[in-house]
């Protein structure tokens, strides 16, 4: 039926479509006839009236004492009153949709308009989802769930028409607000009419009579994700300041945390993969206020790691130190473990979502291609043994056990160094973790499967994590067959110039990461015999291979090989004779390294290398017996005042100044 046929006059001061008055207007209807007065069913038409605030036309602007049109947004209401026509078919109720007339006539159908009218205007009878997505994978499918659940669909920008683009019925934000997005977008739904309904308690009464005096219907559901803000600043192709600055969110977290604070009324989702749970939890019609709490967490949770990058970021664009006077590391949860150090306790691993760690390396990131799952403690042997691996520019292995490299070896051939690397310790290195800095091809792999220990030349040896930059397709596949649990992973250089980060009681330490090379650290010759440039390298090969190992710590390695190390121990005298007995008799005329200076010389750790036949010494120096310790031992180079301290549990001390 088309209404505008029906020869009503229609009278009204002024159509506001928004907030714009766009000029007076007449219409005229037909009277209608008798059966139409007598129909009990309501009549849809394709005319949309959409008002702005309410306001009601007087007679003096018609120039008639009736009728008197009464209404109010956004829902439109008119009620004709003409003396002039028989009351059984003057009285009409209009409801006006964004997309639909429903027009009530005769007296019969007024009562039951009337109810339905109150039911429509009552801020909690009608199911509506607010949707504003950056992200828009899996819209289609919310929305079409969501539709088919009875929900009406309020959108904003580039989300509405990717709805309506898909043939989803979808409301603009704009219309429930009467205002149009503004100032390039960054004002679009802060406005009551969207957080009165998000924010509004349902069992409390002022509030909801607050949203009927204001004609503002509630939101049961809020989904939201941000502008892609950390994406956009640690891409490759960059960003400049003010670019960046327009990509924090502000409407969307607002919204987000609007929605969280007030999650027993309203649901919040911030995650597409929730949208299948989300779907089945609302079929269910069930009021599981856990549910919510969840969603409310995550919501949270998705804002405070938005803010914790703007917040890294905009530091950086500051002339502020290394160290902010306050910050937050964003974690992300990767796996649950078995059990932690110890059995008894329970451990989980999490990746670090700081924006300097994007494309950082390191353990955190890497692929495991087979074996078990890690546990709490691969992860730190795997750690270690990679750090250390990284450190060399000549093809390297390393083998780690309990966060300490036993073997070090760098060589052209990747095979011979995996061999040196394994002699040097072959009992600890049973069970450990064998890290490369080179591709893993399929002659290398092959070795690592069938060689046998040096101690027995029968015991194939076993090993717990296998860690490479990469894998040749043969060699991983001959990997994989060594063994079913053997851990093959996968990883990137770590980055330089990280904050490393260790836990005290109550605390944190924060410090640069040790990254000095020896290519970048002074070492000074302070006894008057000079070193050979073999002994300097050796020295130097030393003093890289002590920076990763727990103090009390002493290397001794010669022709690029670590030969015998001695870690952890409370005095460098144990740590020094340990080093020497499994060195052996390659000691003599090789290289020792310690992570820091020797307090007493005579009948002490130097006396005793001289005296095993070590050929040059590298040591921090900064002891007030250094005299002792030159007039000891021939060759003794002190390595302009960095200490290499490595403290236990694989965290690291280091340049520290004497």
């Amino acid at each position: 039926m088309d209404i505008m046929d029906r020869g009503w006059h229609f009278w009204a001061d002024c159509i506001v479509t928004g907030s714009q008055p766009k000029g007076s207007f007449r219409n005229s209807f037909k009277s209608p006839s008798a059966h139409d007065c007598d129909t009990q069913n309501p009549t849809l038409t394709n005319m949309s009236l959409r008002f702005g605030a309410p306001f009601t036309s007087s007679a003096a602007a018609t120039g008639r004492t009736s009728p008197a049109i009464n209404f109010h947004s956004p829902l439109t209401r008119f009620q004709f009153i003409d003396s002039q026509r028989n009351s059984n078919c003057c009285s009409q109720l209009l409801l006006s949709y964004p997309s639909r007339l429903i027009c009530y006539r005769n007296k019969a159908t007024t009562e039951a308009a009337e109810t339905m009218a109150a039911s429509v205007a009552s801020p909690s009878a009608s199911k509506q989802a607010l949707i504003s997505l950056s992200d828009k994978k899996d819209l289609d499918i919310l929305a079409t769930g969501l539709q088919e659940l009875g929900y009406t669909i309020v959108s904003t920008g580039g989300t509405a028409s990717a709805l309506e683009n898909a043939g989803i019925s979808v409301t603009k934000v704009e219309e429930l607000t009467k205002f149009p997005e503004m100032l390039d977008g960054r004002v679009k739904t802060l406005h009551p009419n969207v957080h009165g309904g998000i924010l509004a308690r349902r069992d409390q009464s002022h509030h909801m009579e607050a949203l009927e005096k204001h004609r503002i219907s509630t939101f049961e559901l809020v989904v939201v994700n941000l502008y892609p803000f950390y994406e956009k600043v640690t891409s490759s192709i960059g960003i400049s300041f003010d670019e960046g600055v327009e990509n924090i969110d502000i409407g969307g977290p607002t919204m987000i945390r609007a929605a969280a604070k007030n999650h027993k009324d309203v649901l919040v989702v911030v995650d597409s993969q929730d949208y299948p749970l989300l779907l089945e939890f609302l079929k269910g019609n069930k009021d599981d206020q856990q549910f919510r709490r969840k969603l409310a967490w995550k919501a949270f949770q998705h804002v405070a790691a938005y803010d914790s990058a703007v917040s890294e970021w905009l530091w950086k664009q500051t002339d502020g130190d290394k160290f902010p006077p306050s910050f937050t590391v964003p974690l992300s949860l990767k796996s649950s473990l078995r059990y932690g150090e110890n059995p008894h306790q329970k451990a989980a691993f999490y990746t670090d979502s700081s924006l300097s760690e994007v494309n950082g390396g390191g353990i955190a990131t890497a692929i495991q291609h087979h074996g078990k799952e890690m546990s709490y403690n691969n992860y730190l042997d795997a750690d270690a043994a990679w750090n250390c691996v990284c450190e060399f520019e000549k093809p390297t292995c390393v083998v780690v056990k309990h966060t300490n490299p036993c073997g070090v070896a760098s060589r052209d051939d990747l095979i011979e160094a995996y061999r040196l690397a394994v002699k040097a310790d072959p009992v600890s290195a049973f069970g450990g973790i064998v890290a490369f800095n080179r591709e893993i091809d399929e002659a290398l792999a092959r070795d690592i499967r069938e060689f046998r220990s040096p101690t027995d030349g029968e015991t194939r040896m076993f090993y717990e994590i296998v860690v490479a930059p990469s894998y040749s397709e043969k060699g991983l596949e001959i990997l994989r067959g060594k063994s079913k649990t053997l851990r093959i992973l996968e990883a990137k250089k770590n980055n330089k110039g990280k904050l490393s980060l260790r836990q005290v009681g109550g605390g944190w330490l924060a410090q640069s990461t040790d990254d000095l090379t020896p290519e970048e650290i002074k070492f000074d010759v302070v006894s008057e015999k000079s070193p050979e440039e073999n002994e300097l390298n050796d020295a130097k090969f030393a003093w890289l291979c002590v920076k990763h190992v727990k103090s009390n710590a002493i290397v001794i390695a010669k022709d690029n090989c670590m030969l015998g190390m001695g870690s952890g121990q409370p005095n460098r005298v144990d740590s020094l004779r340990i080093a020497l007995r499994k060195a052996g008799d390659e000691v003599k005329g090789a290289a020792l390294a310690s992570d820091a200076f020797f307090p007493f010389a005579w009948k002490d750790a130097v006396e005793e290398a001289c005296e095993s036949g070590i050929g040059v010494i590298a040591e921090p120096g900064g002891s007030i017996r250094d005299g002792d310790a030159i007039d000891c031992y021939q060759i003794l180079l002190t390595v302009d005042q960095e200490l290499h301290f490595s403290a236990p549990d694989f965290y690291q001390l280091k340049n520290l100044d004497l």
